[in-house]
């Protein structure tokens, strides 16, 4: 039996479909928001606990409404002669042969403000709650603008460590042919050969880093396992402003984490005016109707229908209504200087932040010239060591300080990217 053999074409789609799906995938830093937005745990988390939190506000504004319930109830008694004894959950008036069923209404008249009070309170927290997701997206979208960076700073750190052994090797041969023919000392090979195993390990924990990162990466995208992603690069931002008082008064009115606490502020105070309604009377209005088919005619009717006022009104309770509103208050004032306390950490934080991202910015000026400086020693160094006008240190150190600062140049404007989007989150202006 002879084995029918696949085209030569689908093996080649099947090699071309393989290498597309192992290749790892571009992504932009709008793509990892969009990703991190979409599907990590904390902002899930933070919106269904603001939804949940929606609901009370239901909870609670139900006690407006009509309260209506249905019972049916069906009596026999062993002894029709001993009815009017019953110990326990039946009383006398139940203990009649029947069986009946009817409604009951209770509507609440007023309370005097306490469930509007508490209904405003649920409201002021659910709104809260709302300003809490927002303030966890916001905080997820800066914990990934920092790891994108991290990792982009990482994928540069791997170029110059692969690009630092390359150099390295190559005058690493140079010497080595150069000491074969006794034109240079086994010291000079030393040298060389410390050089490059300097490069090579310098080149591993490049690319641990850049794995590190990666996973860091994935973990805040909302990733269990590593992924593998082409991070494109960003444009540099605009100039950093010269004055940090706008963007201070800014803080106060954008950041989401400022709403919360004003709202649950908002919200501590209504419901302190709750508790103290609790002193004041409660008046209902209620009623029942409903009919009796199977009873004895002689005493009970076919059906009973009937309505009344009802008023409660608190005489002593032990002084658990007092307790209550003073928890109540001192609540309210805790919620207020919890406010106060974030709005001084905020101002402290766009400060600082706004030094750091003026520091990253001269840093990163810095280190370019550094570089530039660097290249050319380097370059003098080496072209004086091939005429034999200095020695293999001279060189050696040439390529270290080329090297650093080439990793400093990297470092720094990654360094810059992740503090300016510190700076516009803790400005509120990070979207």
């Amino acid at each position: 039996m002879k084995t029918r053999r696949a085209p030569l074409a689908c093996w080649l789609a099947l090699g071309l479909a393989l290498a597309t799906a192992a290749e790892p995938k571009t992504l932009t830093l709008k793509e990892a928001q969009e990703i991190a937005l979409r599907q990590h745990p904390r902002i899930t988390v933070a919106e269904l606990q603001a939804l949940a939190a929606s609901q009370v506000v239901l909870q609670v504004r139900s006690a407006f409404l009509p309260q209506i319930s249905s019972d049916i109830s069906a009596v026999g008694t062993a002894d029709p002669a001993n009815t009017r004894i019953a110990a326990g959950s039946l009383g006398a008036s139940h203990v009649f042969d029947r069986a009946s069923g009817g409604l009951t209404l209770t509507q609440l008249v007023t309370d005097f403000g306490r469930t509007s009070n508490l209904t405003e309170s649920s409201r002021l927290h659910a709104r809260a709650a709302k300003e809490n997701a927002e303030a966890v997206r916001e905080l997820i979208l800066v914990q990934v603008n920092a790891a994108y960076f991290t990792a982009l700073q990482a994928q540069s750190v791997v170029a110059v460590a692969e690009q630092t052994v390359a150099t390295r090797q190559l005058v690493y041969d140079q010497v080595k042919v150069l000491t074969e023919n006794e034109l240079k000392s086994e010291l000079d090979l030393s040298f060389a050969g410390v050089t490059l195993e300097e490069g090579k390990l310098l080149l591993a924990k490049a690319r641990n880093d850049l794995k590190a990162a990666s996973v860091a990466l994935s973990n805040i995208l909302g990733y269990r396992g590593q992924q593998d992603f082409v991070l494109a690069e960003e444009p540099m931002p605009g100039a950093i402003p010269t004055d940090v008082s706008p963007l201070v008064n800014q803080a106060m009115t954008a950041r989401p984490e400022l709403s919360q606490l004003r709202l649950e502020r908002d919200s501590a105070k209504r419901f302190a005016r709750a508790e103290r309604a609790l002193d004041y009377p409660t008046i209902k209005i209620g009623g029942a109707a409903g009919t009796t088919p199977e009873r004895d005619p002689k005493v009970l009717d076919d059906h009973y229908a009937a309505g009344g006022l009802f008023m409660s009104i608190p005489l002593y309770e032990g002084g658990l209504y007092a307790a209550r509103q003073s928890e109540a208050q001192l609540k309210a004032r805790a919620v207020e200087e919890n406010l106060r306390d974030m709005e001084d950490n905020i101002a402290s934080s766009v400060r600082v932040a706004w030094l750091n991202a003026n520091y990253a910015s001269e840093k990163l000026q810095l280190t370019a010239k550094l570089l530039h400086h660097a290249n050319i020693a380097f370059d003098l160094a080496q072209a004086r060591y091939k005429v034999g006008a200095s020695s293999i240190v001279e060189l050696s150190q040439a390529q270290l300080n080329k090297t650093s600062a080439e990793i400093g140049v990297a470092t720094a404007k990654y360094d810059y990217l992740t503090q300016r989007a510190v700076l516009d989150y803790q400005a509120g202006t990070l979207r």
